[in-house]
């Protein structure tokens, strides 16, 4: 926001580099000091919505990537303020939203997004993210220069910033199997928070600042506050009033809409409740998985068929993950641990092969409502502490961890994470398991690492605010910072979607939905040990009851997909010793032991599968060093326009007077 003039061939790359992003439209603005480019996926005002999008006199300009969900009334509510709107575009509304309210308009946005405000006026840029993190955000500062994007290839695109790995990020991918920010694994890349923008300003002699600041957070009532729901009959129907309007906002498109299916409750719900809403049948997609274990299709056709739809179903096996595995590491720009995102990858694809750009999902679900098996064991374990002052609990996840074999972290690591997050939930029983793959991979140089860089400590939690709350609330808590963004928005969400230029649309990270199950007690989420309780009473109204009252089953892909006899050379090229070596990243007699080791464990045990998380954990972490840093580790093209580096000759723009 000064007198540079931003470097033409560095903003046309940019731009480039997220064309699977928005292949409807092309844009740019550009003044001096700033540029901003836009690719548009067009969705609503498909005619008049391009991008940047100004207020009436030009001063405030926007580019907008996601939905806003009230976007009638909130225009009318404005006309009727004396704004004048050009386009159909929700986008629009944002101009018009920040002239009349400043900083307090973030209360009135409501819906997914990311986006970049500057106003030429008060020469203040924006750079902000919706609450949940639904859609993607990505900014890194060099010198004076600050690049940002959707995605991190945007920026690396610029060709002003040294692609090297960060090696905390690699080591978040083993705590957390996902990538929460604001640390990435690029060095100088960062992660915008959800419910956070960056806020530059500069004043009239110049003078820059730049402050990261919070619009909205993740919260629970305090324990003992929360509302304990009277009339379960009531609660019920307000339940189902608020979905149904959740529902209802996702399917306003000016394009055809199509929903996901698996074999649960939550994306069933959608399907029905969608059908209902539009009159006729969405179009749905569903996965079948090779492994007879894994596959949720019989469960998908009961409620295909009490719905009424006839949905499409994509195949996936091992050598589907396998072939998909490197479009799903360069889309996600990270190491990807958990399978399943190599399908949700192939069912994004055919939903933009057969001519859709939305697609409702039933994310967000298993976070407000207590849905993973971790929840349920903790609190099963919490049962043997009866006795004050003796932590039964504790010794039988130690005993649990010596027959398994696992190897241990030093004493004091536990007790600084609990204090962190504000005791033990079972998110750290889940995120222990993966962090054994740290103890049994990892080289001396990534020890180092983990010694020096605590995962937990990097999330900057509230801690005094989460200690306020009902142990079960604080569990949800963090994994609304952590998993939720991190990994089912991220590598299940967002990057694969787009990827396919396909938007997904998340009826329970609506604001109503959330706020709605936040100010409830426990137990209407957690009842016993049936997970989603009310939701669940909803759903007897919806789908059949087998569906309705079904046990929670994580939707998953097999595991052991890189160690069949089918793989691609790719695999053992990035699992050779050379490889290793380059990367640095981990022990190679360590990798070649458990190689050969974990087929001798029985399958489905514990320790069997956190070596197979690790496994892939290590695969995946080389692919991603492969495709982004070094593309000399197998034979497999990599992005060479990040691998190789700048062109030497081209002008480097962080020189220009």
């Amino acid at each position: 926001m000064g007198q540079r003039i931003i470097p033409e061939h560095a903003l046309q790359a940019m731009a480039k580099a997220m064309a699977h992003r928005g292949p409807d439209e092309e844009a740019f603005f550009r003044q001096d000091g700033i540029a901003l480019a836009s690719r548009r996926l067009a969705i609503t005002g498909v005619k008049d919505g391009k991008q940047p999008i100004a207020n009436e006199d030009g001063a405030i300009q926007v580019v907008f990537d996601g939905d806003l969900y009230d976007t009638a009334e909130k225009r009318a509510e404005l006309e009727s303020r004396g704004h004048v709107f050009r386009t159909q575009s929700d986008a629009e509304l944002l101009p018009h939203l920040w002239e009349e309210y400043g900083d307090a308009f973030f209360e009135h946005l409501h819906g997914q997004y990311a986006f970049a405000l500057y106003d030429g006026r008060q020469r203040r840029l924006l750079l902000a993210r919706d609450r949940f993190g639904i859609c993607p955000l990505h900014w890194s500062r060099q010198g004076v220069w600050l690049y940002f994007g959707s995605e991190i290839k945007t920026i690396l695109a610029s060709g002003a910033i040294p692609v090297k790995p960060d090696r905390r990020g690699i080591n978040h991918i083993f705590t957390f199997f996902a990538m929460p920010g604001p640390i990435t694994c690029f060095e100088g890349v960062q992660t915008l928070l959800p419910g956070h923008f960056l806020e530059i300003a500069s004043d009239s002699q110049g003078k820059r600042t730049m402050r990261d600041r919070v619009h909205w957070t993740v919260d629970f009532p305090d324990w003992g506050k929360e509302e304990q729901g009277g009339d379960p009959k009531q609660l019920v129907e307000q339940f189902e009033d608020v979905l149904l309007r959740a529902v209802k906002r996702r399917l306003h498109a000016d394009v055809p809409v199509a929903s996901y299916l698996s074999g649960g409750i939550d994306s069933g719900l959608v399907v029905a409740m969608a059908s209902k809403l539009r009159g006729d049948p969405i179009p749905a997609f569903t996965i079948q998985i090779g492994d007879p274990l894994l596959d949720e299709t019989g469960d998908a056709w009961a409620v295909a068929k009490r719905v009424g739809v006839k949905p499409s179903i994509v195949q996936c096996g091992a050598m589907e993950v396998l072939e998909t595995y490197p479009r799903l590491v360069a889309a996600a720009e990270s190491p990807v641990i958990d399978t399943a995102c190599a399908a949700l990858l192939l069912l994004a694809q055919e939903v933009h092969r057969q001519g859709f750009k939305v697609a409702l999902t039933g994310e967000g679900a298993d976070e407000w409502l207590a849905s993973y098996p971790w929840f349920k064991l903790h609190k099963l374990l919490g049962m043997l502490d009866f006795i004050p002052g003796l932590p039964v609990s504790k010794y039988v996840r130690k005993a649990f961890l010596r027959l398994t074999g696992a190897p241990r972290f030093p004493v004091d690591v536990l007790p600084r994470v609990q204090a962190i997050v504000g005791g033990h939930n079972g998110w750290l029983d889940a995120y222990g398991v993966m962090s054994m793959s740290k103890l049994r991979f990892y080289s001396d140089s990534m020890r180092q690492v983990m010694a020096e860089n605590l995962p937990y400590a990097d999330l900057e939690l509230d801690t005094q605010r989460l200690n306020r709350m009902h142990p079960l609330h604080r569990a949800l808590s963090l994994g609304a910072r952590v998993h939720l963004p991190g990994l089912l928005l991220h590598a299940k969400g967002d990057r694969i979607g787009m990827h396919s230029s396909v938007q997904n649309r998340y009826p329970f990270l609506d604001d109503e939905v959330f706020s709605f199950l936040a100010r409830l007690h426990p137990r209407w989420k957690l009842r016993g040990f049936k997970e989603k309780y009310l939701l669940r009473l909803v759903a007897e109204r919806w789908l059949p009851k087998t569906i309705a009252w079904k046990r929670k089953a994580l939707f998953r892909a097999p595991l052991d997909s890189f160690h069949t006899g089918n793989m691609p050379p790719f695999v053992e090229q990035l699992f050779s010793p050379p490889s290793l070596r380059k990367t640095g990243y981990f022990d190679v007699n360590a990798v070649e032991h458990w190689r050969k080791a974990f087929k001798e464990l029985r399958v489905g045990s514990s320790q069997r599968t956190s070596i197979e998380m690790g496994l892939a954990g290590v695969l995946s972490t080389q692919l991603w060093h492969h495709l982004y840093i070094d593309s000399s580790l197998a034979d497999l093209p990599g992005l060479e326009l990040f691998a190789k580096g700048r062109d030497e000759s081209s002008p480097d723009p962080l020189k220009i007077p």
